[in-house]
């Protein structure tokens, strides 16, 4: 099933880095507390990607999450409360962070992202989706 930007009402979209060890897990984790299942997943460095960004070409070298919501674009801390919002359980209290203003969450956010390799490590490769989860994943 292939999701394109014009299909983001009726599910949002998260880019993430496909090759790094906490982001794959964070979306093993997000398909667990997900279920409505509103989220649809894509790896950075896929064709799906490139073409879900082509309209920001400056989000192209982005490294770390991007938000695809309602056809708007939101990334870094911002993204990750928005995330929050829609997940089951009590992570929807986080949301109310988005108050803070972005100058202060994003460093932290940056430091984080900088740091996921050396505190998490990296894969050589994309994970592969398991059957199971295969239809939340846009193909390329």
């Amino acid at each position: 099933m292939k999701t394109h930007l014009a299909d983001s009402k009726d599910h949002a979209v998260i880019l993430f880095d496909g090759v790094c060890n906490f982001c794959n897990q964070s979306v093993l984790f997000l398909i667990r507390h997900d279920s409505k299942g509103w989220f649809r997943f894509a790896s950075l460095q896929s064709e799906t990607a490139r073409s879900l960004l082509q309209k920001e070409p400056h989000l192209l070298q982005v490294d770390s999450i991007v938000l695809i919501e309602q056809e708007k674009i939101y990334t870094e801390s911002t993204a990750i409360l928005r995330i929050c919002k829609q997940m089951d359980g009590w992570w929807k209290i986080l949301y109310p962070f988005i108050f803070i203003p972005k100058m202060i969450r994003d460093p932290l956010y940056r430091w984080f992202a900088r740091n996921r390799y050396r505190f998490f490590g990296k894969k050589e490769s994309c994970m592969i989706p398991t059957p199971e989860i295969r239809e939340r994943f846009l193909n390329d």
